[in-house]
């Protein structure tokens, strides 16, 4: 890598970093606007399941696009081929698999980091099923998740991605993965946060216990 293309890349990173935190402040103040907390008002929808897969799939085809139109000489190097295949399989799944589920200090090994991002998508995953099989044919309420890890944590979905993610940046070990790591932490917290405060108002029994997203933390 040259020493130009490295530091635009560090710089970039940076500012993925910031604009984590920006939009993180920016959630607190400004309510999402999906799901369940969509106004009531007409207004231009689009149907969930290409919802999901538009805004997903930029993430799965411009890496293949890129690495189609280019020599990609760093793909000669097999954790460079990992890294890319742990990127591409998670969107493959968000953009490909799951809008049609929906009804309505050290560096570390890079099997063990591997490992870490598996376990991260297995979670994410679960908890999606969860999630999905909370409505039967036909019904579009609300439901208290059970199960899983939703047993500790309002937002398993989100706490398996943000393990997945931390996964990533530890096998890639670097300024950039970390970056994308903390960016997805950033806006996930944020989210989580006001689905937990949805919960309790909306269910007196929901428990009281569950933490927002880190099992026995936050």
């Amino acid at each position: 890598m040259e020493p130009a293309e490295g530091s635009h890349l560090d710089a970039l990173a940076y500012l993925e970093c910031a604009m984590g935190l920006l939009g993180s402040v920016l959630l607190k103040l400004v309510r999402s606007a999906y799901g369940r907390y969509a106004s009531p008002r007409p207004a231009c929808r689009v149907p969930a399941r290409a919802a999901w897969a538009l805004q997903e799939l930029p993430s799965l085809a411009v890496p293949l696009w890129v690495c189609a139109r280019t020599a990609a000489e760093r793909l000669r190097h097999a954790p460079n081929r990992v890294l890319l295949a742990m990127f591409l399989v998670h969107y493959a799944q968000r953009s490909l698999i799951f809008p049609f589920l929906i009804r309505g200090g050290k560096p570390m090994p890079l099997y063990t980091c591997f490992c870490l991002w598996l376990i991260g998508m297995l979670i994410n995953i679960h908890s999606d099923h969860i999630l999905r099989n909370l409505r039967k044919p036909g019904e579009t309420g609300y439901k208290i998740p059970r199960g899983g890890l939703f047993e500790y944590v309002t937002a398993a979905n989100y706490f398996g991605e943000v393990v997945e993610w931390c996964g990533y940046a530890l096998a890639s070990w670097s300024i950039q993965g970390g970056a994308f790591a903390a960016f997805t932490f950033c806006i996930l917290v944020s989210r989580a946060q006001q689905h937990h405060q949805w919960y309790l108002e909306r269910f007196e029994d929901y428990p009281k216990f569950r933490k927002i997203i880190i099992p026995f933390l936050l």
